[in-house]
C-alpha cells in the first residue's frame, strides 16, 4: 500500500512538473495573418527531441530551417535539430502547388507537428516568421506548445519597404545587418538604402574615387539647438562595393531586396565638393554641415554631368540586382539653372517652352531624369523617384514614392504611376515635430492610415503597389536613437503593409504589439517606452 501511495505521489508530481514545463504560445501575432482558424485538438509540443524537416538538396530550405532552429533556442532555450529525414512528429517545410501567390503560405498545426507549406521559398520563410513570433518567450523549460490551428496567409501589398538614410550619418555594416533582421521580423521585403546626400556620399564609385575620398567626409555638424552653433566633430564613413554586395547578400538570405538610392540632381553637394565641374558655378563647394535644401545642384546643361550620372548608375546597377533603382528627384531648386548659360542653352536646344503648370527648368529636370531612366531601362530595371518628379511630365513607367503628403500619392495614382505611399505625416518616423507625439497617438498615426485612399476609384487603387516607412538621420547618429524612432511603430506599419484592411483593429493590435516589444527586449533592441506604458495603462483600464 505504501509503495502504491509513493508511486501515485510521484506520478502526480510528474504531472505537476510537466504542467510547469509546458508554455503555450499564441497565433495572435504581428502582422496579423489573413486567416487563423484555431482548433480544439491538442497542441503541438516542441521539445529537444523535435526536429525541423527540410527537403534533401534544397539549400534554401536548409538555411531557413536553421533560422527557425536558432530562433527557437533564442526564445525558449530549447535546442532542436534540423534534418532531411521525415519523422512522425516534427516541424516540416514543404514546397507544394497550392496558393500561387509568391509570398503566400499555410500552416497546419496539430499534436503531430507543424507543416509550413507554400509554392515558393519566400512563402515558407514568412510561415517560419509566423511560427517564430507565435512562440512563448521563456527560458529553462523542457517544452513549449503552439495551439492547434490552420493559418492561411498572404500579404496585402507586394511592396513593403523601409528606408534608412546613411548620408547624414554613417551606420556600420554589422549594424545594418541587425536592422535587416528587424525588417525581416516585420515581414518587410524591401530595404530602401538612401546612400548619398549633401552631407555625405557613402558608396564607393570606382570611376569617381573623389566621391568617397572627399565627399564622404564633413568637418562638423550643426547642433539642433542653435542654427549658428556646430559640434566641431568630423563625420565620415563609406561602404566599399564589396561591403555593399555583402549587405545585398545578407538581405537576400532573408528575402529582402536592397533598393539603392543616389539622390539627383538635388542634394548633391557632397558630389560637387568632390567634382566641382559638375555644378553650374564651378564652386568652390563644401560637403554640407547644415541640413535643408541647397541651391547648388548638378548642372543639367552639361554633357559631362549627365555622363557622370550615367556612369554612377552603371556601377550602382552592377552592385545591386534590384529591379528598382531610386534616383531621388526631390527638393531640387532651379535658381542656378535659371541663370546658368549651359542650362539655358540646353533648354533652347531641346525646344522646351514654358507651360502653364510646368516651368522650363522643371521640364529640364524631367528631361534629365528621363535620360537616366533610359539608362536604367536599358539594363532591364525600373526607375523610382520622390513625388517632386510629378512637377514635370515623367514617364508613366516611373514608380513614384509619395512623401510630401497623402495627396501626393493620390495624385500619382490618378496619373497612372505605380505608387508607393510614404507620407511624412504618417510614415516618417524621424520627423522632429511628429516625434513629439507620444503614447497611443504615436502608434495610431501610423496604424490608421490606409494606403488605398477612399478618394481613389477601384481602378486607381490598383496603382498603389505598397507602403514605406522612412528614417532620415539628420538628428540620428547612433543605434539607440535609430531604434527608439523605429520601434514599436514598425510593428504598426508592418500590419498596414501586410494585413487586409478589414482585419485590422487598433484595440486588437495593442496586446500583439506588447508581445513584439518582449521580442525587442530579448534581442536587445531599444524602443519607445512611453508607447508601451500608455498601451498597458489603456488595456488595464479596458478590463
Amino acid at each position: 500500500m505504501i509503495r502504491r501511495i509513493i508511486l501515485t505521489m510521484a506520478f502526480l508530481a510528474s504531472l505537476s512538473l510537466s504542467a510547469k514545463d509546458v508554455n503555450m504560445g499564441s497565433w495572435q501575432i504581428v502582422p496579423l495573418p489573413q486567416q487563423v482558424k484555431e482548433m480544439s485538438s491538442a497542441p503541438f509540443r516542441i521539445t529537444a527531441k523535435t526536429t525541423i524537416y527540410y527537403a534533401a538538396g534544397d539549400e534554401k530550405q536548409k538555411k531557413d530551417a536553421g533560422f527557425l532552429a536558432s530562433h527557437i533556442k533564442e526564445v525558449t532555450g530549447i535546442e532542436v535539430k534540423t534534418t532531411n529525414r521525415q519523422e512522425k512528429k516534427q516541424i516540416r517545410l514543404a514546397l507544394n502547388t497550392g496558393d500561387t501567390r509568391s509570398e503566400a503560405y499555410s500552416l497546419v498545426v496539430n499534436k503531430n507537428g507543424i507543416t509550413i507549406s507554400a509554392t515558393s521559398h519566400v512563402g515558407i520563410f514568412y510561415g517560419i516568421q509566423s511560427v517564430m513570433k507565435a512562440l512563448p518567450i521563456t527560458k529553462n523549460v523542457k517544452s513549449v506548445s503552439l495551439p492547434a490551428a490552420e493559418v492561411t496567409d498572404a500579404p496585402r501589398f507586394a511592396y513593403r519597404a523601409f528606408m534608412i538614410d546613411v548620408g547624414r550619418h554613417y551606420f556600420s555594416v554589422p549594424y545594418l545587418k541587425k536592422l535587416i533582421d528587424v525588417f525581416a521580423m516585420h515581414n518587410i521585403n524591401y530595404f530602401h538604402w538612401h546612400l548619398t546626400e549633401d552631407q555625405g556620399w557613402r558608396l564607393e564609385i570606382k570611376k569617381y574615387p573623389m566621391l568617397t575620398q572627399i565627399g564622404s567626409k564633413r568637418k562638423e555638424t550643426i547642433l539642433p539647438t542653435n542654427k549658428n552653433e556646430f559640434d566641431g566633430v568630423p563625420v565620415s564613413g563609406y561602404y566599399t562595393q564589396e561591403e555593399a554586395r555583402e549587405i545585398v547578400k545578407y538581405a537576400a538570405d532573408r528575402y529582402i531586396t536592397v533598393i539603392p538610392e543616389v539622390d539627383m540632381p538635388g542634394h548633391m553637394l557632397a558630389a560637387l565638393a568632390s567634382y566641382p565641374e559638375l555644378g553650374c558655378t564651378g564652386g568652390p563647394y563644401e560637403v554640407a554641415t547644415r541640413f535643408g535644401v541647397f541651391e547648388d545642384v548638378l548642372c543639367a546643361g552639361k554633357a559631362q554631368t549627365l555622363q557622370f550620372a550615367k556612369d554612377v548608375m552603371d556601377e550602382i546597377m552592377d552592385i545591386f540586382p534590384s529591379e528598382y533603382i531610386h534616383i531621388g528627384g526631390d527638393e531640387c531648386p532651379k535658381n542656378r539653372w535659371k541663370v546658368c548659360e549651359n542650362c539655358q542653352k540646353k533648354i533652347a536646344e531641346l525646344g522646351i517652352q514654358e507651360l502653364p503648370k510646368h516651368s522650363k527648368e522643371e521640364q529640364l529636370q524631367t528631361w534629365f531624369m528621363g535620360e537616366i531612366e533610359k539608362q536604367i531601362r536599358n539594363r532591364g530595371r525600373k526607375m523610382m523617384g520622390w513625388d517632386e518628379i510629378l512637377e514635370g511630365t515623367p514617364s508613366k513607367d516611373i514608380i513614384v514614392c509619395g512623401w510630401t503628403s497623402v495627396n501626393a500619392s493620390i495624385r500619382s495614382a490618378r496619373e497612372g504611376h505605380p505608387t508607393i505611399v510614404a507620407p511624412i505625416s504618417n510614415f516618417y518616423f524621424s520627423n522632429p515635430r511628429i516625434n513629439k507625439i507620444e503614447g497611443i497617438p504615436s502608434i495610431q498615426r501610423v496604424y490608421d492610415l490606409d494606403p488605398c485612399s477612399d478618394k481613389l476609384t477601384p481602378a486607381e487603387q490598383q496603382n498603389i503597389i505598397g507602403a514605406e516607412g522612412c528614417i532620415w538621420t539628420e538628428w540620428v547618429k547612433d543605434a539607440e536613437k535609430m531604434e527608439w524612432e523605429l520601434l514599436p511603430r514598425l510593428a504598426a506599419l508592418s500590419e498596414v503593409q501586410w494585413t487586409a484592411k478589414d482585419k485590422r483593429n487598433l484595440e486588437n493590435f495593442f496586446p500583439r504589439m506588447l508581445h513584439m516589444q518582449d521580442l525587442y527586449r530579448l534581442y536587445g533592441l531599444n524602443y519607445k517606452a512611453d508607447i508601451e506604458d500608455a498601451v498597458k495603462k489603456h488595456l488595464e483600464e479596458k478590463k
